[in-house]
């Protein structure tokens, strides 16, 4: 069952991200824009899942550029990194957000905005395109200036919010270069705890 999940997690995520896109109207009509543009983060980074992932794609792509064809990034680790991790980041800044303050949505709107400039970067580096690249252009960067936007014109967001959303975007990207970096110093064949 679970490396059934392990590996065919992704293909869940675009019938989710379409129910929870169908849900957007009715949250909106009770809830303020802000609220919304954050809860929005959540599908539209489903979608960028499924660009991303599905058919092992990602995996491929960072094993092959960055690892120079030795696996660096396993489906165990995408599956940990993605499910648990985004999803389970995205859930909780949501919910911080609506039942503790708005200025934590900006944990998911930067780590967004992040994520879509390293796809973007990605492309211009190595002149093609990457995993993930449309979604994060005209999805993560299109809502998360526009959700950044309207969260600043909000004065209970301060500074120390957007200090917190840049620092834990800039933290879980660093964790996930290290873990590269680490992976593709092992030797062939050593086994490390998130190994699949």
């Amino acid at each position: 069952m679970m490396q059934n999940l392990i590996q065919f997690w992704v293909y869940g995520t675009f019938p989710a991200a379409l129910l929870l896109l169908v849900l957007f109207p009715a949250f909106l009509s009770a809830e303020s824009l802000p609220l919304g543009l954050i809860y929005l983060q959540i599908p539209f980074y489903l979608l960028h899942q499924v660009e991303e992932h599905a058919s092992g794609r990602f995996g491929r792509f960072v094993n092959q550029t960055f690892g120079h064809g030795k696996e660096i990034l396993t489906p165990t680790a995408i599956f940990w990194i993605n499910v648990p991790g985004v999803w389970g980041i995205s859930l909780t800044s949501f919910l911080l957000a609506c039942f503790l303050h708005p200025g934590f949505g900006l944990i998911p709107v930067y780590g967004s905005l992040l994520n879509g400039l390293t796809h973007l970067l990605a492309w211009l580096r190595w002149r093609q395109p990457n995993p993930g690249l449309f979604t994060a252009l005209f999805l993560f960067l299109p809502l998360g200036g526009l959700t950044l936007w309207s969260l600043s014109r909000q004065p209970e967001v301060t500074l120390g919010f957007h200090l917190l959303g840049i620092f834990l975007a800039l933290l879980i990207h660093l964790a996930l270069v290290l873990y590269f970096i680490h992976r593709f110093r092992q030797p062939r064949g050593s086994k490390i705890a998130i190994h699949g």
